[in-house]
């Protein structure tokens, strides 16, 4: 082969493979997850016989307490119940018994949700239970006239130290709560103090719409 054609191919092939390369494949983005979407906050409305007050239930602290609370709200077992226990400065209590003091049949109580970073403060709802039995919340429920960090979880070690679970917050309707907290008390019935003399009934209780996160 000439000496000049085989230079001519020597400068030639480096160009030929060059031109074979794959050109480079730019980085796929990593794909950015979706939100967690917190779950809606239901809306119950209290019809009692001193006026009406509104619950927000937080689904997202409490969901488990919420649901029970709600199913308790559909089959119709709050309707026709009694604030049984008012205490001026602590709380307002209801959703167990009938305006003659007899208990209502409940579900199995539902494990208790206190550790869920809710406070017991001023205007919130919370599970009443067993005070010596940290799961034992089934119908009943209070309203914190005042703010009961008292009321809150502590420690997982003892019922008494438990705390009770919030689970909402009054958003209309709290001075119909101070209304019902103002009531002459008494004994009555099973219990040794703190019955209203004349009854403050929860005539019906509406679920409202959902309000979103």
């Amino acid at each position: 082969m000439p000496p000049r054609l085989s230079l001519l191919l020597a400068l030639l092939l480096p160009l030929s493979a060059a031109a074979t390369v794959a050109p480079a494949t730019p980085p796929v983005p990593a794909e950015t997850p979706a939100p967690v979407q917190a779950p809606p906050s239901p809306r119950v409305l209290l019809v009692t016989s001193m006026g009406e007050i509104t619950l927000e239930l937080d689904a997202a602290a409490a969901p488990r307490t919420v649901e029970n609370f709600l199913a308790y709200a559909r089959d119709g077992h709050y309707n026709g119940t009694v604030f049984h226990r008012v205490v001026p400065g602590l709380l307002v209590q209801a959703g167990g018994f009938t305006p003659d003091l007899q208990p209502k049949p409940s579900r199995a109580p539902v494990p208790s949700e206190a550790a869920n970073g809710l406070s017991n403060r001023r205007g919130t709802v919370a599970a009443a239970r067993d005070r010596g039995v940290t799961d034992s919340a089934t119908t009943q429920f209070f309203i914190n006239l005042v703010d009961n960090p008292k009321l809150d979880h502590q420690s997982p070690d003892s019922p008494y130290t438990a705390g009770y679970a919030v689970f909402g917050r009054v958003v209309q309707g709290l001075e119909v709560v101070d209304r019902i907290a103002a009531v002459p008390t008494g004994a009555q019935g099973p219990f040794p103090a703190w019955v209203p003399t004349t009854p403050v009934v929860i005539e019906r209780v509406q679920l409202l719409g959902p309000v979103a996160p």
